[in-house]
């Protein structure tokens, strides 16, 4: 499945275009896994970071209470850190800090198939663009452009950081688990 998913995005004219129809797709269904192994199995199997990119963006706006308009960015991600709450309704009975373990998760996961995306190795730049664009792109040995939302500052991701550990204690109180600790600096 992880194969054909990703060579559907892969034969589009526009790998962008198809991989938010299929995600447009998988998206209902994704809502209604009950347990988080099943979610992260599907997510971290997936062959296509730019299909991962688009339904982790999908599950995070869909957590927000005020959607976010801006496109897909480090910019956004910072908003889906300061915006986003419990992420899943359909969660099996977990603690409450392991729904939070499972967000920071999903962002982390995000970020890393967003730098693939973007800029991370050769093979995986300019996947936005069509494999035959991909490979001139890349003989000419042109660098991806990244957006104005991709320009963020070392203080930008303190204060949201910040913001969101002052947020997790108001719901977990003190001292937060290790495991989420680590994932906050990870993240950073």
């Amino acid at each position: 499945l992880q194969r054909m998913l990703s060579i559907a995005v892969e034969v589009d004219r526009s790998p962008n275009c198809s991989s938010c129809k299929i995600a447009d797709a998988i998206f209902p269904f994704i809502l209604n896994i009950p347990r988080r192994s099943q979610r992260e199995a599907l997510l971290n199997t997936m062959e296509s970071h730019l299909l991962r990119c688009k339904l982790l963006e999908m599950m995070f706006q869909h957590s927000c209470d005020v959607p976010t308009t801006l496109p897909l960015s480090l910019s956004k991600i910072l908003y889906f850190l300061s915006h986003s709450s419990v992420l899943l309704q359909y969660q099996d009975e977990v603690a409450t800090w392991q729904k939070w373990d499972e967000l920071l998760q999903y962002l982390s996961l995000l970020l890393l198939s967003y730098q693939n995306v973007v800029v991370a190795f050769p093979l995986a730049e300019h996947l936005r663009s069509s494999l035959s664009e991909r490979m001139n792109l890349i003989i000419q040995k042109a660098k991806p452009k990244l957006q104005d939302d991709d320009d963020i500052s070392q203080l930008d991701i303190h204060l949201k950081i910040k913001d969101f550990l002052g947020r997790m204690q108001q719901v977990l109180g003190q001292p937060f688990p290790l495991q989420i600790e680590e994932k906050v600096y990870m993240l950073q």
